[in-house]
């Protein structure tokens, strides 16, 4: 049998892990996209291997095994979205139990946990996950989860994991499950499991497969016990991606590494020509020096993906403006994709938010954030330049 286990290196388990070809009936090379949903049994009181599509499927678990390998982790469950992964950790909880959570994250994330804790009795308190003070405040004898993200959608800070994973475990006689959303920059550049956290979140939709033709999720881990209550709830409740998802995933992950890099060198590029306009009022890159958490960066991860966050002059009229004279960046709600995308996060991602909280951890009508893609940087600096150009003509 084909083993890839005695390599360690990033690009090899992308393109090795999980992927042996003596598991498949005809060696393929490519994992094949299986679209059975129930397989044959000998014994038919004994269920053995695949038997039933919402508990496995052959496709689903080729790419659960990429990714867990991917994060130096032990066990991968993958969802038909980033919200259905954080749904599941979700289900870990009971009525009564406490939830601190990153004031600043994707809207989405804000908005699904103050769904969730109306209809089962949950609390939950938003903090300022770079201040480690605001976190051991905020820790109750009924908390069970501390969720945050980082780097943050859309400001970009950085909370220090390893930290925030020691202070909350050594509360609660360690009961507390920590989770991390490592969306922005996925296991290529941060592994948060290495750094102390149960549970390591992922949009796959974004970076991970990184062509806007998937909706997809994951969480990674190493603790058994844990995996084992989220794989009872994955089935319980049908939360799976399809075969044909998982396929696109999986081949997705193939060229992370070499999309990521050039994500990070693309994104520093138009941050520092962003740097230079007079129409600019800021501009939020972890690669400067000015940025609070700029040493941070550095220390847990070991690049930067390809967002790039600035606040221009004037209000939302002025951010509309340039974000419609814009050619080669698609006004669009997503991010991680081979082509350039832009939005107004106000208006987007976090539209649900209340305006005073946005503000408050610096999302203004004035704010636009790029996920910049792929293309050439020279070309995505005449596009920002011309829109510059026509916007405050």
């Amino acid at each position: 049998m084909s083993d890839a286990g005695e390599y360690t290196g990033y690009e090899t388990k992308a393109i090795h892990a999980g992927q042996e070809y003596d598991q498949w009936s005809n060696r393929e090379i490519v994992p094949p996209i299986v679209t059975s949903m129930t397989f044959f049994q000998d014994d038919p009181t004994n269920m053995q291997g695949h038997y039933y599509g919402r508990y496995s499927n052959p496709t689903r678990d080729s790419l659960e095994r990429c990714l867990a390998a991917l994060d130096n982790g032990k066990h991968g469950l993958v969802y038909p979205s980033g919200c259905a992964a954080i749904t599941a950790l979700l289900h870990l909880l009971k009525q009564g139990d406490h939830i601190v959570s990153a004031a600043e994250q994707y809207g989405g994330t804000r908005s699904l946990f103050l769904d969730y804790i109306e209809i089962q009795g949950i609390e939950i308190d938003f903090v300022d996950s770079t201040d480690l003070k605001q976190i051991d405040d905020a820790i109750k004898p009924n908390t069970k989860l501390m969720f945050f993200e980082t780097p943050s959608n859309p400001c970009l800070k950085y909370s220090d994991i390893a930290a925030i994973a020691k202070l909350v475990h050594s509360q609660n006689n360690g009961q507390i499950v920590v989770a991390v959303d490592n969306t922005m920059l996925t296991s290529y550049f941060q592994r948060p499991l290495e750094f102390g956290v149960d549970v390591v979140m992922y949009s796959l939709t974004k970076y991970m497969n990184g062509h806007s033709d998937v909706l997809a999720g994951a969480l990674v881990l190493n603790d058994t016990e844990i995996y084992n209550k989220l794989k009872i709830v994955q089935t319980k409740y049908g939360s799976v991606l399809s075969p044909f998802e998982s396929f696109l995933t999986n081949r997705g992950l193939k060229t992370l590494p070499l999309r990521m890099q050039r994500h990070s060198e693309n994104g520093i590029a138009v941050a520092y020509y962003l740097e230079t306009q007079k129409n600019v009022v800021k501009v939020i890159h972890p690669a400067f020096p000015s940025h609070p958490q700029h040493e941070l960066a550095k220390k847990q991860s070991s690049g930067y993906c390809g967002i790039v966050t600035f606040q221009i002059n004037g209000g939302l009229e002025e951010s509309k403006k340039f974000v419609q004279n814009l050619r080669l960046f698609q006004s669009c709600g997503s991010l991680g994709s081979y082509g350039s995308y832009v939005m107004i996060s106000a208006r987007v991602s976090h539209v649900d938010v209340p305006k005073e909280v946005r503000e408050s951890i610096g999302i203004f009508d004035s704010t636009i954030r790029l996920s910049v893609g792929l293309e050439s940087a020279d070309d995505l600096i005449k596009d920002l330049k011309q829109a510059f150009e026509k916007t405050f003509a």
